[in-house]
């Protein structure tokens, strides 16, 4: 029987879900959209910046697809954490336009 319980306890473990990352972006242009539907993740604008929460671990990946549709991006960050200089330029080079250098010009 405690075998049968040890069973069910790893499946039930197993099976669930990984804790959600939250996401935040504030972009360099004022917002044109209440809300984007991105590649995995739903944002929604809320004093001038987007917020999101999704399973998917990639935060560089997920940056860049709100850049390129939101433009570019002054800040980004993964529950709570800001992504490094470096990897926001990476970010911002999907949104197209100016160079990434402008982004840290602020």
């Amino acid at each position: 029987m405690t075998r049968f319980a040890a069973l069910i306890a790893a499946t039930v473990l197993a099976a669930a879900p990984a804790a959600a990352a939250n996401y935040a972006a504030k972009p360099l242009a004022a917002p044109t959209a209440a809300k984007i539907i991105g590649k995995d993740i739903s944002w929604t604008l809320n004093a001038g910046a987007y917020f999101g929460s999704t399973d998917a671990s990639r935060p560089l990946v997920i940056c860049q697809d709100l850049a390129k549709r939101a433009g570019r991006l002054e800040s980004f960050s993964a529950n709570g954490q800001a992504i490094a200089g470096a990897d926001l330029d990476k970010c911002n080079a999907k949104a197209g336009g100016a160079t990434a250098e402008l982004a840290h010009a602020n």
